[in-house]
């Protein structure tokens, strides 16, 4: 049976990191909620930033239901053929309502301080604008609909991970959740 991990986190919290570590030592594959607004901001040859991708996820489901991305993800999920599958980026109470129907689906919360997050922010290039961000700017996309959820879902988690210190102290509460969920 696939093991399927959600992880939900703030911004930067650290979700991309565990899902690498994931993927190289576990023969995961993963999904991204904001994968599929990427591909569609390529299509439309916009700049892959964070308000943009706020901006056409919230016509997504404005558009076509809340639930719009998760039946994406739904449908992703199951042609994958990995023993383990992360779903990153759960921002939403519908779409972990639906997720939280596929069998063996676990949600794990990554947090952060939101200093060390925007620290963490400015020194990555996942965005073009992620290296010029300023503090006021990154605590207005932390207030953005986009990520007004992710408290109470990070409050349904089974897992809530801390990553306030290095990636060794990290990866070892990652294994730490994989051997319980293995002996479960």
């Amino acid at each position: 049976m696939k093991l399927v991990l959600g992880l939900v986190g703030d911004i930067a919290a650290g979700k991309t990191t565990v899902t690498n570590y994931i993927k190289e030592r576990h023969e995961a594959v993963s999904f991204r909620f904001s994968d599929m607004l990427r591909d569609i901001l390529d299509r439309l040859h916009l700049e892959q930033n964070r308000q943009n991708m706020q901006t056409i996820s919230t016509a997504l489901r404005t558009h076509f239901g809340q639930d719009a991305m998760s039946r994406v993800m739904m449908e992703d999920i199951k042609s994958a053929q990995a023993p383990v599958i992360i779903i990153e980026g759960i921002r939403r109470p519908s779409d972990l309502e639906n997720l939280k129907q596929i069998p063996n689906f676990h949600l794990i919360a990554i947090t952060a301080d939101a200093r060390t997050r925007f620290e963490r922010l400015t020194l990555r290039n996942e965005n073009p604008d992620d290296q010029s961000k300023t503090w006021e700017s990154f605590q207005q996309d932390a207030a953005r609909e986009a990520e007004q959820e992710v408290g109470a879902i990070t409050k349904e988690a089974q897992f809530i991970i801390e990553n306030n210190a290095d990636k060794e102290t990290l990866f070892t509460r990652v294994e730490e959740v994989l051997n319980t969920l293995s002996q479960q």
